[in-house]
């Protein structure tokens, strides 16, 4: 109910951001229709229909429409985390995702698979589910052939292939493929241990040390 009331507070919130500025919103955009209240916000938004990317990312090349969206991207590659869930203390890179995480504290889950009846947060974790359904794995890799249900999972696979390493330790010089694997490398580091058994107090490093100890001393499964 809590969190439930905390979306109910960021809608009314945007809600009335809304209605304040809805009458200032002078300059239109001829392509889509969206108002904005400064010509200079206009001419930004432009840059979307226009497929210009001026900002690209140093670290891998990836381009973007907007400054804002790069300054977002390159927390993936810093491992920064600003907007913390009060829930369960997951950090996310961007606000937005923070407010679709909350959905999952909320139980809230709109979108309903037709064939099974499961539900998501999201529209698009929908349709990759669904994809499970008809054995869609539209991205395939060109080196070898294998296949995968969404372009990420392609593009972290072929950095096996080209043995690119984006994520740098900020405790050694060790490099990594994805940035889980690096989460995972600098707890050695840090000493944190964030899976936590509730029956003996005893803590992990690795989920997987953490699964095993909870078959092995207390039958029981996670």
């Amino acid at each position: 109910m809590e969190v439930r009331h905390k979306l109910n507070e960021v809608k009314k919130h945007c809600d009335f951001k809304t209605e304040g500025t809805k009458a200032k919103k002078l300059h239109f955009c001829s392509q889509c229709g969206k108002s904005f209240s400064r010509k200079e916000n206009r001419n930004r938004h432009m840059i979307i229909h226009s497929g210009e990317k001026p900002y690209t990312c140093t670290q891998c090349g990836k381009s973007f429409s907007q400054a804002s969206t790069l300054s977002i991207h390159l927390r993936i590659h810093s491992g920064e985390k600003p907007f913390n869930c009060d829930q369960c203390g997951k950090g996310f890179i961007s606000s937005s995702e923070l407010r679709q995480h909350l959905k999952v504290h909320s139980d809230e889950r709109p979108y309903v698979c037709s064939l099974c009846g499961k539900s998501f947060t999201r529209a698009e974790y929908l349709k990759l589910h669904q994809k499970t359904h008809n054995g869609v794995r539209d991205h395939v890799c060109c080196d070898c052939g294998k296949s995968f249900t969404r372009a990420e999972y392609l593009k972290r696979h072929q950095r096996i292939h080209t043995g690119e390493k984006l994520y740098k330790c900020s405790y050694c010089d060790k490099r990594f493929i994805n940035s889980g694997n690096l989460k995972v490398h600098e707890r050695f580091h840090t000493g944190e241990k964030p899976y936590h058994c509730t029956q003996c107090e005893k803590s992990f490093k690795h989920s997987c040390s953490f699964r095993n100890h909870m078959k092995k001393y207390h039958k029981s499964r996670v």
